[in-house]
């Protein structure tokens, strides 16, 4: 069976709502990557030096960044020769095959839970990047599967951002503990996982501050939530989620190893893929940060916020080849 075959059949597996999310969100970018890669391969006569170099340049303008680039044509080239490929126009699924094996290990959870008990998940971000609006939409998502949700209004700095997590905790029909603007996060979160305990909450969503005040380094402002939780529930935070905007590109692996050093990011939330063409974000966080990509944000909607999924991904990339 084809690599796009295989593709079809996992996809088939799951709802035609979510793939055609992933479809749609995804297109600025299959088209940017995929469209263009296909014209490099189909463009050409015979698979040389400049084939190599102009694929090099389609990866990195789809920000698939240039460590991540270099390692997938140097697999080409080893595939090429170790296949005896002679046509460019058979390098388009040996390409879907390579960034499929460096997604391999993306088959984790989109959320680590407590089965004994309440679960306690941070979210790190600076500002802008949808952190709030992604916690009001995954508190939609798990009370819709049932579980007793509150969230907790943590980022106490930006100006409107408790306010707009209350806006988010209202639709979902959750509580939100908060204090008054200003307040020191840490003790936002203390109160907020006093509160879930006593309301037997399933889970607890932690908002957490973007940039604090000048004199204040946000760094340790986190490190010092963190703590908190930990003395308040031994093995918590379960997850800590750290939320990237994926029309910043580069920036996010950048912001993605200062949150990384400070405090211990157990995944991605990748947002706004369907603003941008530059999906290939996802690949470049996978292979050069080692950390899964666990949802992404593919539309304004509440549903649009989707647990990453390998095989939609791959299939709304290469739905052209995968036809």
């Amino acid at each position: 069976m084809s690599f796009f075959s295989k593709l079809k059949e996992s996809v088939a597996r799951t709802t035609e709502t979510v793939t055609q999310k992933f479809v749609s969100g995804l297109s600025k970018t299959s088209s940017n990557l995929v469209g263009a890669m296909g014209s490099i391969f189909s463009g050409r006569s015979k698979i040389d030096e400049d084939l190599y170099e102009e694929l090099e340049e389609v990866l990195i303008s789809a920000d698939v960044g240039v460590p991540t680039t270099m390692h997938l044509v140097e697999r080409l080239r080893e595939e090429v020769k170790t296949r005896k490929i002679k046509e460019p126009n058979e390098l388009q699924p040996v390409m879907s095959e390579l960034i499929a094996e460096l997604l391999e290990d993306q088959d984790e959870p989109a959320l680590r839970l407590n089965a004994n008990g309440m679960s306690i998940i941070l979210f790190v971000g600076v500002n802008g990047v949808g952190k709030t609006t992604t916690i009001g939409k995954l508190a939609h998502t798990l009370k819709r599967e049932g579980k007793k949700v509150v969230l907790a209004a943590g980022d106490t700095f930006r100006a409107g951002a408790i306010e707009q997590l209350e806006t988010w905790g209202e639709r979902a029909g959750v509580d939100v503990i908060k204090q008054h603007a200003g307040s020191d996060p840490a003790a936002v979160i203390f109160d907020a996982i006093q509160a879930a305990k006593a309301r037997k909450a399933d889970v607890l969503l932690c908002d957490t501050a973007g940039r604090l005040q000048n004199k204040v380094n946000l760094m340790e402002e986190l490190k010092k939530v963190f703590r908190v939780v930990q003395r308040e529930v031994p093995d918590a935070p379960h997850e800590v989620l750290l939320v990237l905007d994926a029309t910043t590109g580069q920036n996010a692996m950048q912001q993605a190893k200062q949150f990384g050093q400070a405090v211990n990011v157990s995944g991605i939330v990748l947002t706004k893929l369907d603003g941008t063409a530059k999906g290939g974000i996802v690949i470049a966080i996978r292979h050069e940060l080692d950390l899964p990509v666990k949802w992404i944000g593919l539309g304004e909607k509440a549903d649009d916020l989707q647990p990453f999924d390998r095989d939609q991904f791959l299939h709304a990339l290469f739905q052209e080849g995968s036809r």
